[in-house]
Order: C-alpha cells, then structure tokens, then sequence
C-alpha cells in the first residue's frame, strides 16, 4: 500500500515573507501548501489577530501591547518586524482578513493560539465562515487544551508538547504523559517541536490514535526522515523545499 505524505504546513512568514501579512498567508497556498499556520492574539477588545508577540515597535519607535489596546486604537499604526537583516512596516491583520482566503482556497488553518482568551473569539470566527471542518486550534498545552475542550468542544486542537516535560523525565516517561494529556483533552493529535522528536513517539503517538504534526522543520534530510517515520504533518517556512521532498519522495514510493 502507498503510503501518505505528511500534510505541507506552511508556517507564518514562509519564504522569506514578512509573517502575519495577506501575503504571507497567499504565498502558502500560491506554491501548494495544505495547511497555513498562523498565531493568534486578541486586543483589549476582544479582537483575533495575527502576531505571534503582544509587544510591538512602531515606525515612530513608541513601544505597543496588543493586549492593551483596542483593534481601533493598533489598526492605525504601523508596526515594525525584523525580516532578515532588514526592518519593514506593516499594519496589524484581523483574523477575519484572512478567512475568506482560506474559504476560498478549500484549505486548512492551523490557529496557533498564544492566549486563552483567543480561544471563544477564534471559535466565533471559524463558525461563521463554515470552516469548522478546516480549522483546528494548536498552541495548546494541557491547561489551554482543557480549557478549549471545556468553552469550546466542537473546535479541533492539537496537544503542544511541552518540552520541559522531556527535560524533567525520562523520554518514556514524557511521552506517555503527553499523549495521556492528549486524550484528556480530546486532542485531535499531538503538535511537538521537532527537536525532540524520536521515532519511537511518533510510534507511540500512533497507537493511542493519535497523529504527530512536527514544527518547525527547514532541513530537507530532517523533512525525509520524519516523512518516512510517519509524521502526518511538517510545518516549514520553506515550503517551496519540503514540496520538492515531496515529489522526491513520491516518486520513490511508486
């Protein structure tokens, strides 16, 4: 039986684009991803939005928190970010900017959340655009995997491995409880750094049911080896390579 390469996740700021832009999310879809990642804040008022931080700088160098003010108040300025050796602006993206693009596209998103209070708003979201199917929650370690199952239980997530787990205890040891914290809080799968990822948890994961999706991976070798292990997704910001991996890969299957 042929089997299935992993899901292409393509993560905020792939291929050198500037991360929670439009373009970066229509770059992913443009070269062929099946799943665009993207970290999500709210603001004082309750608004999902796209940064992976809650401090920013600004063009005028005054410092802002997401979470201390409104969508309003952030819409009207231009943040900084470091992308390479360079500084660009840009302007902060709602959620809801994106989404028709993922609906159109037919798509997945993986909504990587840095708050438990993006939790019910990100909800709302997924459900009015009917991607409910085509969205899941990650950035959910156990105490925000609890909590999303108990506000939100129809909403799909994924475990975050927490990694000071496999600094404290045995890599069994680890392992058993993540995937025991996994079904606990009906995770879909298990979502792990994959400097930390050993085969035999991808084993392991598989036989509790439960799917390993590995971050952030930009090496090719590293993307084939987890590919053959039996990882069902590789996040990468180099997305054009681990495609090319794919078809590599694919090829050999034949």
């Amino acid at each position: 039986m042929t089997r299935r390469f992993p899901l292409v996740t393509a993560h905020a700021g792939s291929m050198n684009i500037l991360a929670h832009t439009l373009r970066s999310v229509q770059i992913g879809l443009e070269l062929g991803a099946d799943v665009v990642e993207e970290d999500i804040r709210v603001t004082r008022d309750g608004v999902p939005v796209l940064a992976h931080d809650d401090e920013w700088s600004t063009a005028d160098r005054s410092t802002v928190h997401i979470a201390e003010m409104t969508y309003a108040e952030l819409s009207g300025l231009q943040l900084e970010a470091e992308q390479g050796e360079l500084r660009e602006t840009f302007r902060l993206l709602r959620l809801e900017d994106i989404l028709p693009l993922m609906q159109a596209s037919g798509k997945i998103i993986n909504l990587d959340l840095k708050v438990d209070e993006a939790i019910e708003p990100t909800a709302a979201l997924v459900k009015r655009y009917g991607l409910s199917e085509r969205a899941f929650f990650s950035g959910c370690q156990r105490d925000r995997a609890l909590l999303a199952e108990r506000l939100q239980p129809e909403m799909r997530k994924m475990l975050n491995t927490d990694v000071e787990l496999f600094k404290t205890m045995s890599y069994r040891d680890a392992m058993v409880r993540t995937c025991e914290d996994a079904r606990a809080a009906a995770c879909r799968g298990i979502n792990i750094y994959h400097g930390i990822l050993r085969k035999e948890f991808v084993d392991y994961a598989a036989e509790q049911g439960l799917p390993v999706y590995a971050w952030t991976v930009e090496d090719a070798a590293l993307m084939r080896q987890y590919a053959d292990w039996g990882v069902r997704s590789i996040t990468t910001r180099g997305v054009a390579t681990l495609l090319q991996v794919k078809r590599d890969w694919l090829e050999q299957e034949q």
